[in-house]
């Protein structure tokens, strides 16, 4: 296929295992979900990024299209843009920690930039997972 945005079912195989079946963002499950989770180009490719592996990730849909192609934003008292969580390069705990009430709290400035685009804490998104926790 000449699409250059095409994600083969293989690759799309071991991003999803590589992920545990879940969003590397908020982390739902794609098991408990309705849609089928997107294979997310982190850097997006009109951004420069690839197709792959360490440009691909997990993501409901909910947070991949809320994301879009942005890789950063400005958040408020900042002065340049903030870029977002990157799951091939860092660790989920380094930015977020998941609170029993299923609410995302930010520990770092690009946790608090993710969260804010891709609307994890959104009150649908926040009782599915106090429901799954």
């Amino acid at each position: 296929m000449s699409n250059h945005y095409y994600i083969s079912e293989e690759t799309r195989s071991k991003v999803a295992a590589r992920a545990q079946f879940k969003c590397e963002y908020c982390l739902i499950s794609e098991r408990y979900s309705y849609f089928k989770s997107h294979v997310d180009h982190i850097v997006s490719k009109k951004h420069g990024g690839s197709n792959t592996l360490d440009n691909l990730s997990l993501s409901c849909p909910q947070c991949n299209l809320n994301k879009g192609t942005d890789i950063a934003t400005l958040l408020e008292g900042t002065s340049h843009p903030v870029p977002f969580f990157n799951p091939r390069k860092e660790k989920w705990d380094d930015h977020f920690k998941l609170e029993a009430l299923g609410i995302i709290t930010p520990l770092s400035l690009k946790g608090k930039a993710t969260i804010k685009i891709f609307k994890i804490n959104q009150p649908d998104s926040v009782m599915e997972r106090k429901l799954l926790l």
